[in-house]
């Protein structure tokens, strides 16, 4: 159960102090650092946090909506932040200089890691942005699953490298073919043609959730903005697997993925240094700040064992997928789409078989399926 699906209480003033006092330092050593940009960074993800615990926003059980009743109002809304991010993010990344979207090629790794991301998902019961909120929030099961999630990430890594030597087809990137302007008319257009799919005939999303997806959106373009990229969360968790294993003596520096130039730079360096690292860790924090303020950090429900066995399959299914298809519900599909990339469409489509199974496996973890 979410902090935000619990009933609220007087304000936990221990938990709102030491998270806020966690985050103010955070900021304060950046800025003493003269990264002022980060700092920024820090604090809207610290608003995405606090946004998607307080509006209980989320992908996993909007998959399950969609599959098992037809309701695809929590996938609308969904598309809707990734329409509200291209905005920005399309026509930026194709005119100005020092910004890029998301690219991905379209192959078996994207496929197959969607399909692996989307039942452990169901059986974590939380995404890659579900599993930060809801672990800042003060969910048991999540953090069970963080962990896990960062060590197969970590799993994921080594597997890459020979992954993306298959067979793939190329990037196709709207803006690319198009220009900025029908680029970003083509992912509008198709993103449309998306919602209108999810939703058919069944209920559509209120003025709350659409409010909410239009806030996350807006967050992810002022992101996108301040480091140059969009918002991504799994190549941070990945990142912190691999200090991990470092820590405990295990080489992962002369790994193939690890010697490649941009993952070596980001273990050497700090773990404030790398945009989707930082972005997590403000996630965490704004969600504890939130759920303090409400009373709910302390009152999550304690899952049965086989709850416990579930996160922990689920977080390693949903890291070593989200390594291989290039991210998660974020960073492969709302920042795949909001970048005009068509990799974003595919990795929803190849999401759902592996959403279908996990839904049907999620009794034996204790959960619902419904």
């Amino acid at each position: 159960m979410s902090a935000s699906a619990l009933p609220r209480s007087a304000a936990d003033l221990p938990v709102l102090a030491a998270s806020t006092a966690a985050l103010g330092s955070v900021v304060a050593v950046l800025a003493h650092d003269g990264a002022w940009r980060s700092a920024g960074l820090l604090l809207v993800a610290a608003a995405l946090g606090a946004v998607f615990l307080t509006t209980n926003f989320g992908f996993t059980g909007a998959f399950r909506s969609w599959l098992t009743r037809r309701d695809g109002s929590g996938l609308a809304a969904g598309i809707t932040v990734a329409m509200v991010a291209a905005l920005v993010i399309v026509p930026v990344a194709a005119l100005a200089p020092g910004y890029s979207g998301f690219e991905a090629p379209i192959g078996l790794p994207l496929i197959g890691g969607a399909m692996l991301f989307g039942a452990g998902m169901q059986w974590g019961n939380g995404c890659g942005s579900g599993t930060l909120y809801m672990a800042g929030g003060g969910s048991r099961r999540m953090w069970v699953v963080l962990p896990c999630f960062c060590l197969g990430g970590l799993l994921g890594s080594l597997a890459l490298p020979a992954a993306v030597a298959l067979p793939a087809f190329p990037e196709i990137v709207f803006p690319r073919l198009f220009g900025p302007w029908a680029g970003l008319a083509a992912t509008l257009v198709l993103s449309v043609g998306l919602i209108a799919l999810v939703l058919g005939r069944g209920p559509r999303p209120d003025a709350r959730r659409l409010t909410a997806a239009a806030a996350i959106g807006g967050l992810a373009a002022l992101a996108f903005l301040l480091s140059g990229q969009p918002w991504g969360v799994t190549t941070g968790l990945t990142l912190w697997g691999a200090k991990a294993a470092a820590a405990l003596g295990f080489d992962v520096a002369h790994t193939i993925f690890w010697s490649w130039e941009g993952p070596k730079q980001t273990l050497v360096g700090s773990v404030l240094a790398q945009g989707s690292s930082l972005m997590d860790i403000g996630m965490i924090l704004g969600a504890t700040i939130a759920a303090a303020r409400m009373g709910t950090f302390r009152a999550q429900a304690i899952p049965p064992l086989r709850g416990f066995v579930g996160a922990a399959i689920g977080g390693l299914l949903m890291g070593f997928g989200a390594r291989l298809s290039f991210g998660c519900n974020i960073g492969a599909m709302v920042g795949g789409i909001a970048s005009g990339s068509l990799h974003g469409f595919v990795w929803f489509f190849a999401v759902l078989p592996g959403c279908w199974l996990g839904i049907r496996l999620r009794p034996w973890f204790g959960l619902n399926s419904q």
